[in-house]
């Protein structure tokens, strides 16, 4: 007769299977990635010409000089490519959320497998929210705060080039994640991973970790953003409880 399976060769071969699954949604998510990443590239190099317009709405306005300077050899490619892989992300967080949220709750159910088909256009509205509300509010406020910091006659105010987009691209990227929170919210209670009660009762701390995680990703390190960032997400936390509580009741 066969020898009966280990444990430890169960245990083995379980972790073997999650792997393989997780390479098999890191690469449907690099696809959606890279799909969107095509389209970022023809918004940077052809018309409307997005850097242009970026630097032309966030940079410091000045006369005498251009506003940005680019001083490294690969500074300007590099800066594009940074400016189209924001975009790739934002066109490809769909299928970025749905294939974090097929892997960390595994065995879905026809009927949740079909709601999160369903929240995937609000997963794109709600990121599409958060990134106007970082183009509008957010990044123009942290900008001004930043350049103006200093109003010194002696300090010529000329970021670099890589240094702008970058601050500019991961504010947006981190408003549009952090607007995608009543979603996730959402689906994690109808798929029963938390209730409306127990996130109700997690308030108190909700307060404490959203002060630390918005000081954790806030780029810049200064109070104006931290409390751009961390205001918003306690709202959307509350929107989520909210949400939750609209979830119908599990059998």
């Amino acid at each position: 007769m066969p020898q009966e399976q280990k444990p430890e060769e169960e245990v083995a071969m379980s972790l073997i299977e999650h792997l393989v699954e997780l390479r098999g949604r890191l690469i449907r998510a690099s696809i959606g990635v890279l799909l969107g990443l095509g389209v970022g590239v023809f918004l940077v190099l052809g018309p409307p010409h997005l850097v242009d317009v970026i630097i032309a709405t966030f940079a410091p306005v000045n006369e005498s000089y251009a506003p940005i300077q680019s001083v490294g050899t690969t500074e300007s490619f590099t800066s594009y490519m940074t400016v189209s892989l924001t975009v790739g992300l934002i066109l490809g967080m769909p299928v970025i959320v749905y294939q974090l949220l097929a892997f960390i709750v595994p065995g879905l159910t026809d009927k949740e497998r079909r709601l999160i088909y369903i929240s995937l256009p609000f997963v794109t509205l709600f990121f599409l929210g958060g990134v106007a509300f970082g183009w509008f509010i957010t990044v123009p406020t942290a900008i001004r705060f930043l350049i103006g910091f200093s109003d010194s006659a002696l300090i010529q105010t000329q970021p670099s080039l890589a240094d702008f987009l970058g601050t500019i691209t991961t504010l947006l990227l981190i408003n549009g994640v952090v607007f995608e929170l009543p979603i996730i919210i959402y689906v994690l209670a109808f798929i029963g991973v938390v209730t409306a009660k127990q996130l109700s009762s997690f308030r108190r701390f909700a307060v404490v970790i959203v002060v630390i995680v918005a000081a954790v990703i806030t780029p810049t390190g200064d109070p104006i953003n931290l409390m751009l960032l961390a205001i918003p997400m306690y709202l959307l936390y509350e929107l989520g409880v909210i949400l939750a509580r609209f979830v119908p009741n599990r059998a």
